[in-house]
């Protein structure tokens, strides 16, 4: 049986739409089909590009940033040799408050009714001294009384009658009396006038004898002229010895009215006695009178440091100008003694027993220069110092001489006709 042409076209629009659906499925099946290149290559990360950052003009410091403990400077024991004392070392008087300031030439305490004068000089007081003594502990005296405008004549090691009579307005000034001599020096001053005394007695006996037989027109007169002679030496000798004694009962300097400390004023931090009380070995301790602040650092630090160096303090993030007082060894650590130029009373209230961040900068460049982060250097085979900039999507190597580096950046200065401006990329990773 024959088909009609109506079915005929019946099953070819039927098999043409079975092709067009079967091709549809073999292309969507053959897209999702890749091979094992294609694969990797779609999920390999992307190409490595770097990483750029301008080149800066800027001012670099460089400097040295740490904490420190506020106190008052250089804490010292303060002694009174008392052994040169004939009675007990009772405290009578003139004791200081906690907080209080010794005073240079002023009293700092009273035994037995006597001051104890604070001076400053680093040789302690070991002895009395009186006119005669010789060492340096006389030269230091002398230096101090002049420093102080008491003229002690000639400064040296010799303890004068001027030595005395400048001690004299030191006490005055302080408001005591001078010291008294030991009371046999006073003692022979008085013996001495007296034989002064009795050889002029003697002297104008010898001379009205003289003239007595001068005037009887004697014809020898060498006995009389003899007695004069003898007794114009015995007045010499008389006035010689008067002039040695009260030189020897010149004021003199008690051991136990003398205390020496390194610098003056200072501030009493604690008071050892009471009145009434006996002294033996420490009175007071004192610290410097101005406050600082001490930083710890190590060795290589301490090296950039030095004393006058201008420093900042920070109080409540408000800078103090500061100044470096000292650098000093302390075990395997280095102190840095940091102080303030001036403090108001509320500033020294917050920094006293503080925790303070000091900042000493340590050099500076003198105004704004190229500067590129560290991470941007290199070095080339030959040990130079170079940058890469990236320029037109190329990479060019510019050769630089590295100046001060600060906060992870250092001052760049390219080298011959190399070429580098503010605002060029230079490569800092990739």
């Amino acid at each position: 049986m024959t088909a009609s042409p109506k079915s005929r076209r019946r099953v070819l629009v039927s098999v043409a739409g079975v092709a067009v659906v079967s091709l549809g499925i073999g292309i969507a099946a053959g897209s999702r089909i890749t091979s094992p290149e294609d694969a990797a290559a779609k999920t390999a990360p992307p190409s490595a590009s770097q990483i750029t950052v301008p080149v800066a003009r800027k001012l670099l410091s460089s400097k040295v940033v740490g904490r420190g403990d506020a106190s008052f400077d250089g804490a010292v024991n303060i002694r009174v040799e008392t052994s040169g004392l004939t009675t007990p070392a009772i405290v009578t008087g003139k004791v200081p408050a906690v907080g209080s300031t010794i005073t240079e030439g002023k009293a700092l305490l009273e035994i037995t009714g006597r001051p104890v004068i604070g001076l400053a000089g680093v040789l302690p007081m070991y002895r009395t001294l009186s006119p005669g003594s010789k060492g340096p502990d006389v030269l230091q005296l002398e230096q101090t009384l002049e420093r102080l405008g008491y003229d002690p004549g000639t400064v040296d090691d010799e303890y004068t009658l001027d030595t005395s009579a400048a001690v004299e307005k030191l006490y005055d000034a302080a408001g005591y009396d001078a010291p008294e001599p030991d009371e046999r020096f006073t003692q022979a001053v008085d013996q001495a006038k007296k034989q002064v005394d009795a050889a002029k007695k003697q002297l104008r006996q010898a001379q009205s004898q003289l003239k007595a037989a001068k005037a009887a027109h004697a014809k020898d007169t060498t006995v009389q002229q003899g007695a004069v002679d003898d007794a114009e030496q015995n007045l010499s000798d008389a006035q010689d010895a008067k002039a040695e004694a009260e030189f020897k009962a010149g004021t003199p300097l008690p051991v136990s009215e003398i205390v020496y400390v390194k610098t003056l004023p200072r501030r009493v931090d604690d008071v050892k006695v009471e009145r009434g009380g006996t002294v033996n070995g420490v009175v007071m301790s004192a610290s410097g009178a101005s406050l600082v602040v001490t930083v710890k650092v190590d060795a290589e630090t301490a090296q950039r440091l030095k004393a006058g160096m201008a420093a900042s303090l920070d109080v409540d993030g408000t800078p103090i100008a500061a100044k470096v007082r000292r650098v000093s060894k302390d075990g395997t650590q280095y102190d840095v003694v940091v102080a303030p130029n001036a403090l108001t009373a509320s500033q020294l209230a917050v920094l006293r027993d503080a925790n303070v961040r000091v900042t000493i900068p340590v050099k500076s460049t003198s105004g704004k220069v190229l500067a590129v982060p560290v991470a941007a250097l290199s070095s080339g085979s030959d040990g130079a110092s170079r940058v890469e900039v990236l320029r037109n999507g190329k990479v060019e190597l510019v050769p630089v001489t590295v100046g001060l580096s600060a906060d992870g950046f250092a001052q760049v200065t390219p080298k011959g006709d190399a070429k580098l401006s503010e605002g060029d990329q230079v490569v800092v990773g990739k």
